[in-house]
């Protein structure tokens, strides 16, 4: 069944790798670029018998072509910005195709009105620049309707990239918020294809981004891509702690890079500010020069000082808020009225976005009262321009301002500062540069909630909200010292001049390359359904434990040893009763009764809960605190196997448990006999884990001379004696096979977490180590697909139980005069 709003099943849609049934057709890499729209421009001829295309030159996914490599293909898959009637798009598609390596994406009208103007416009973008629907207007609600829309629009677009993709060769890089859901559509029908996702909008924190109702969905299609990219680490930040808060992900910086680890694939977090193309800029400075642009505006604002905006008509630019800082400035300043002049051009909306109207009204009432107020014969003191201003314009008013204000509220990353900074420093030869001996100078006001703010140190940074600190620093930047200036400028072109969008791309491309290293040498397949999908990546030597090939093994053996941990193993993590079912101690029972088995119960719990749990299970062993306390059977006593028995370090270790556990909702302490445990599982994710990690710097550093671990596990920090571990209960009970004459020659070891991993370390060499069978068939197995020493892995504590059971069905139960298994 096709439900609308989810990923289905359909004939070009196949969960399945074609990778290797499609050989690439070209030798070199070649980069798709997927992203709402082309770089083109499109208009219709003038018989109106066909249409005219060009390259749109301002258009970034244009310009990053720069960074890279010469010989790399590049093609784009997108939409254009005009209207193609059905019965002309086969032929613009193919001379898009030839012309321009264009794949044009046309989508139908309704679902371009639902996808564009509705889901993105009114949907996604408030909420990803903090705006949450309060408003009783229920277009601004969420709706699945539009919704259903966007993954529909995501889809048409995947089927334009399968049309042209080579999988083994290519690289994919999708753009923005636009196809989010895009990298699930293309990772199902190619598991390994390489693919990179940048956002360039605001990523909101995980308060405002969880009242999204398809939150996991675009979070685990995100995570279908190898690379993901952001303008800052704030928006890093908020996407890394939404997977930590939403899918339980927890992200680790390698060498400098951001990681998460998502079954078995590593998915890189990329942060790098976009930059402008400083030829681009150059070249359109020529051209205002041969327009006269400059001098035709020296003329008009002679003697004037110009304050610059220039943004979209958008509510969260915050061009009212300027306004208003210009006016307040005007106010206690007044050496400023009929002095200075804010020239803010505004750009068109680019979509029917919210409150435009309204916005739109406000500013105009704002700019006629305060000109009625402070203007005078030949001045205005705001010039508002409500128009599309050609880019030879704009950059003319760029080298007359000498400051440039932005206040948006948010804003993902906003070029205009750059692009400022750029014209100011002019070329050789331009109006604007006619005394070359002139100093370049510019200053900056721009808001705090913008990307490039981070990178602009010498900016005057403000908060938008703030009217009255606004008007400040717009006042300190035209007074400001030319030499101040002129500092300032020099520190900022530096950067924006070497930080341009081809060593964006360029360092993007790196990443990406990196990144998808490594999933080549794995071995992948594709599990779950609609937006639930993932690709599986594993190291070619860890498999899925084959059941019948340890039943068969099983069946050979006649000395077995059976070492299996209790939470997250026989028992789920997530059960609030935690002991055994009579399922579990059924087939524990079976298995214990066969004299060829030793089987031991290997857990971190206390020996007295283990002890009550499995008292049906009469020749079951149990290591209790991780081996700190070990019997064979339930007759037997209970051995010390560690060599400490002063525990007067409890005494300095407790006191800080209780510390943390009092500034820690939802954390506790459990004091066993040998250990003391801190766990969190309850306390607020991320408070939790930053408190652990802080208590066990904490714990390492005042019990540094005492004879114990600390170390840090799932959701727990826990303080031991030295000499304990699972690696040596396992050892232990080898040795003790061994010993007797009965060398194991069938070992099953399964666990969940770190402290199991102990378990499979010892395994894995005990062969070689003369303590196990020189023929002995060794199951280490860990539960959950994740690195591990083991070398086999089941999915959960259901397949444990099912893979015990099927050992239990070939059990020799009969009774035996040989005496079973081996005691101390």
């Amino acid at each position: 069944m096709s439900v609308p709003g989810f990923v289905t099943e359909t004939d070009d849609d196949q969960a399945v790798s074609v990778s290797s049934d499609n050989p690439s057709t070209v030798t070199t890499d070649r980069m798709i670029i997927v992203a709402n729209q082309l770089p083109l421009k499109a208009k219709r001829k003038e018989d109106n018998k066909g249409w005219s295309f060009s390259w749109n030159e301002d258009s970034l996914l244009f310009q990053l072509k720069d960074g890279l490599p010469d010989d790399m293909e590049v093609l784009y898959v997108g939409s254009l910005r005009v209207d193609i009637d059905p019965a002309e798009q086969d032929d613009v598609s193919q001379y898009l195709l030839e012309r321009f390596k264009c794949v044009p994406t046309f989508l139908p009208a309704d679902v371009l009105s639902k996808f564009y103007d509705g889901f993105c416009k009114r949907q996604l973008w408030p909420l990803f620049h903090y705006m949450l629907p309060f408003s009783t207007d229920k277009s601004h609600r969420f709706d699945r309707t539009l919704w259903e829309a966007y993954v529909l629009a995501n889809k048409l677009f995947f089927q334009k990239v399968v049309e042209i993709i080579n999988p083994e060769d290519d690289y994919i890089w999708i753009h923005d918020y636009h196809l989010m859901v895009l990298p699930t559509f293309i990772r199902r029908r190619f598991n390994r294809v390489k693919m990179g996702f940048f956002l360039h909008s605001p990523f909101p924190s995980s308060e405002i981004y969880r009242t999204l109702p398809i939150r996991e969905e675009i979070l685990k299609a995100l995570l279908n891509s190898d690379i993901i990219g952001f303008h800052t680490f704030d928006y890093a930040r908020h996407f890394l702690s939404c997977c930590s808060r939403m899918l339980g992900l927890e992200y680790q910086s390698k060498r400098g890079y951001l990681g998460l680890e998502y079954y078995g694939r590593t998915i890189s977090i990329k942060i790098m500010p976009v930059g402008i193309h400083m030829g681009r800029i150059e070249s359109v400075m020529r051209m205002a020069d041969e327009e006269s642009k400059v001098r035709e505006l020296k003329k008009q604002f002679e003697g004037k000082t110009i304050l610059l905006g220039v943004d979209d008509m958008d509510i969260f630019k915050g061009i009212n808020l300027k306004i208003l800082a210009m006016e307040q400035m005007l106010r206690q300043h007044p050496k400023w009225q009929g002095r200075a002049v804010l020239v803010q051009i505004v750009n068109p909306a680019r979509g029917k976005g919210i409150h435009l109207d309204e916005i739109h009204a406000e500013i105009q009432e704002s700019c006629t009262r305060i000109n009625r107020v402070f203007g005078r014969p030949g001045y205005e003191p705001i010039v508002f321009i409500d128009r599309s201003v050609p880019i030879t314009e704009k950059v003319a008013y760029y080298s007359l301002a000498e400051c440039v204000i932005v206040t948006a509220v948010r804003d993902g990353m906003n070029l205009t500062p750059y692009e400022y900074i750029a014209c100011r420093q002019g070329i050789s030869g331009s109006e604007s540069c006619s005394n070359v001996s002139d100093p370049k100078k510019s200053m900056l006001v721009i808001s705090e909630f913008i990307g490039c703010s981070p990178s602009l140190s010498g900016a005057i940074r403000v908060n938008p909200w703030n009217v009255e600190a606004t008007a400040e620093a717009m006042n300190e930047a035209i007074s400001m010292g030319d030499g101040e200036k002129l500092l300032r400028h020099e520190k900022h072109y530096r950067y924006v001049s070497t930080h341009d969008v081809a060593y964006w791309s360029r360092s993007f491309l790196q990443d990406m390359e990196r990144a998808c290293t490594d999933l080549l040498r794995k071995r992948c397949w594709g599990i779950g359904l609609s937006f639930g999908f993932r690709v599986v990546a594993l190291d070619p030597n860890f498999k899925k434990l084959s059941i019948d090939a340890m039943v068969s093994a099983y069946k050979r053996a006649k000395n077995r040893a059976i070492l299996l941990d209790y939470d997250g193993t026989v028992m789920p993590q997530n059960s609030i009763n935690k002991s055994p079912s009579k399922e579990v101690l059924s087939i524990l029972e079976t298995l214990c009764a066969d004299s060829k088995n030793v089987v031991f119960i290997v857990s971190g719990r206390g020996r007295g809960s283990l002890s009550e749990w499995f008292t049906p299970c009469k020749k079951l062993g149990i290591a209790a605190e991780h081996g700190y306390f070990l019997r064979w059977s339930h007759g037997g006593v209970w051995e010390i196997c560690g060599k400490s028995t002063d525990f007067g370090w409890m005494q300095i270790a407790q006191p800080v448990m209780k510390l943390y556990t009092e500034a820690t909702d939802g954390s506790s302490i459990e004091r066993k006999e040998s250990a003391l445990v801190w766990q969190y599982r309850d306390a607020d994710l991320g408070f939790g884990s930053s408190q652990a990690k802080e208590m066990l710097d904490h714990l390492e550093s005042v019990l540094a001379n005492e004879p114990v671990a600390v170390k840090s596990g799932q959701f727990i920090v826990e303080v031991k004696p030295q000499d304990v571990s699972k690696g040596l209960v396992a050892e232990r009970i080898f040795s003790s096979m061994a010993e007797k004459g009965k060398h194991a020659d069938f070992v099953l070891c399964v666990g969940d977490d770190r402290s199991d991993e102990d378990m499979f370390e010892i395994v894995s060499s005990a062969i070689s180590r003369n303590i196990l069978a020189t023929n002995a068939s060794v199951f280490a197995c860990t539960v959950g697909q994740k690195p591990s020493k083991a070398k086999y892995y089941l999915d959960d504590t259901t397949e444990v139980i099912s893979m015990l059971e099927s050992l239990a069905e070939e059990s020799d139960t009969s009774p035996c005069t040989e005496e079973s298994g081996v005691s101390s």
